[in-house]
């Protein structure tokens, strides 16, 4: 459907692509991998039509239509949520007023060579309206804005009213009710909760029939989605038959036999190299030195891809609490609005959590998942109940607050000087670099950070400090798989007490050895890990 042929792009001094080459065939999933700044999303402009090659040459088949969801919402004003959704198929929706008028004037008096070619255009119209799926539009933009956690009371509310992420999901589901043939989707579960996330999930792989490109950071996702996964990395594109963990699998095989034949060529070329200048003076040797010579000219180099960085941390020695970290006793949470009802978010919850505790809590968009977790951290108080913080316990709270309230002009160093004011230059230095922020990039200013360099920057301040209680909300939001799957091994290395939230079900299962469901008000402690409390709740694994 659509080919990418020796493509060659440069932003600036930026070698971004050379000679890369990748193809869209019908029906397939793909998952698009690599580092940030490798070019990912500039081969979604690419494919758009947003950028153009320097060289190279990109076909598309006929009559494909492209649906291409990023990160750049783009403004919405002026329209309900439903009929934002809808106007992203407008073109449809003109189909349908035309076929209307075709229809009005099939009803007047015509010869028969006018009525022909009406009928003719008629029938062209009809079989195209019915293939983009006019006749259920509003129905199905309906079922796509329910799935993505916009119900039916939220249908006529202005788009404005919306925050941002609520925003980035009306985005979403614009496109997915477009059923474009290729879909293009850039990060699509950053701002989704886990509902949303299945939805998301079984919609791809049972409602969808189109071709599938994408980027995801979501491990659980990509390996359930995708059958094929592409590499962007060291200016080009590398194609493997499988999904995310048959990539990672298959990754390391390559990368061991190319680094085998690296060496041998590199002994054979120190061999020859050695032949020439040892004979090189010697006239009886001219011809085995020039032929040697001319053979080495001829030989394609084996190149070593470069070193991607990723991040790298260890937690310091973490003094020890006592062994009741949190006592919880009829717990309740009340939000109160002047423009609103009092909302219970959760109401006589007790619990206790001890040291070493690794606990995910659960539950549905909106349960108070995230409520619950300011409580525990003292950022709100409960409206009844006690929430006590046991002997000798020093918390670290992680919220995507957090990264909004960074002072935008200072540096990534001062930031994460501020917060550990008492350790020398170099110690921070150091710490910077083992959350990727190494030679010139320490003094980037937070305004100029992605949301994934703001993540990393929060958390270097937060994990470097002697806490032996972490309460993490959404921790993974905005970092990619390699990122997360460091910040994994180190929360599973970390020997103090861990509550969080988390929609990657992939760091949940690898994870918690507790689970704390917040449903309809209530906590429900599941004294066992992920698998066990899919299995005692009997849901499917796909379906949280």
């Amino acid at each position: 459907m659509i080919h990418l042929t020796n493509i060659s792009k440069q932003h600036g001094s930026q070698i971004l692509f050379k000679n890369a080459s990748l193809q869209i065939l019908e029906g397939s999933r793909i998952g698009l991998v690599g580092a940030n700044g490798t070019g990912k999303t500039t081969l979604f402009h690419l494919i758009t039509g947003e950028e153009e090659a320097d060289d190279g040459n990109i076909s598309y088949s006929k009559k494909i239509n492209i649906g291409y969801f990023s990160q750049n919402v783009g403004e919405m004003s002026g329209r309900s949520a439903l009929f934002e959704v809808m106007a992203g198929a407008s073109d449809v929706v003109m189909l349908g007023k035309a076929m209307k008028q075709m229809e009005a004037a099939m009803a007047e008096p015509m010869d028969d060579s006018a009525m022909e070619t009406l009928l003719e255009k008629y029938g062209e119209a009809a079989e195209e309206f019915e293939n983009r799926g006019g006749y259920d539009l509003e129905n199905r933009a309906q079922t796509v804005l329910t799935g993505l956690g916009i119900g039916p009371a939220d249908y006529d509310r202005p788009v404005e009213s919306f925050s941002g992420g609520w925003k980035m999901r009306i985005a979403l589901a614009k496109i997915l009710t477009l059923s474009p043939n290729v879909l293009l989707l850039d990060e699509p579960t950053n701002h989704l909760d886990m509902e949303s996330i299945i939805w998301l999930e079984n919609w791809l792989i049972s409602d969808y029939k189109g071709a599938l490109l994408m980027t995801c950071h979501d491990h659980d996702f990509m390996n359930r989605v995708v059958s094929q996964t592409i590499e962007v990395a060291n200016h080009t594109t590398t194609t493997y038959g499988g999904n995310y963990d048959f990539y990672i699998k298959e990754r390391e095989i390559r990368l061991a036999q190319l680094v085998a034949s690296h060496r041998r060529q590199q002994e054979m070329l120190a061999k020859e190299e050695n032949f020439i200048a040892r004979f090189k003076a010697r006239v009886s040797h001219a011809a085995q030195v020039q032929s040697r010579i001319k053979k080495l000219e001829k030989i394609e180099r084996i190149e070593l891809p470069e070193h991607q960085q990723t991040m790298k941390f260890e937690f310091f020695e973490v003094p020890r609490s006592g062994d009741d970290v949190v006592f919880i006793e009829t717990l309740s949470k009340t939000w109160q609005s002047p423009d609103q009802d009092p909302k219970t978010v959760f109401n006589n919850v007790s619990g206790l959590i001890n040291r070493q505790d690794k606990i995910a809590v659960v539950g549905i968009n909106g349960a108070g998942k995230s409520t619950f977790l300011k409580v525990l951290a003292k950022k709100t108080d409960p409206t009844s109940g006690t929430c006590r913080i046991g002997a000798s316990v020093n918390m670290g709270y992680f919220s995507q607050h957090a990264m909004d309230v960074l002072d935008p002009e200072k540096t990534v160093f001062q930031t994460v000087q501020d917060a550990l004011p008492l350790k020398a230059r170099g110690v921070i230095h150091n710490l910077c670099a083992a959350f990727l922020f190494s030679g010139d990039a320490v003094e980037k200013r937070i305004k100029q950070l992605s949301g994934g360099e703001k993540s990393r920057v929060v958390l270097a301040t937060l994990l470097a400090k002697p806490v032996n209680f972490l309460v993490l909300d959404e921790p993974t939001n905005h970092l990619d798989i390699q990122s997360r799957k460091i910040l994994l091994q180190a929360l599973k290395d970390f020997t103090g007490t861990l509550v969080l939230v988390s929609h990657d079900r992939h760091f949940l299962r690898c994870l918690v050895n507790r689970v704390f469901e917040i449903d309809q008000g209530k906590m429900t402690p599941y004294e066992g890990d992920y698998e066990y409390y899919l299995s005692k709740t009997g849901r499917d694994h796909r379906a949280i």
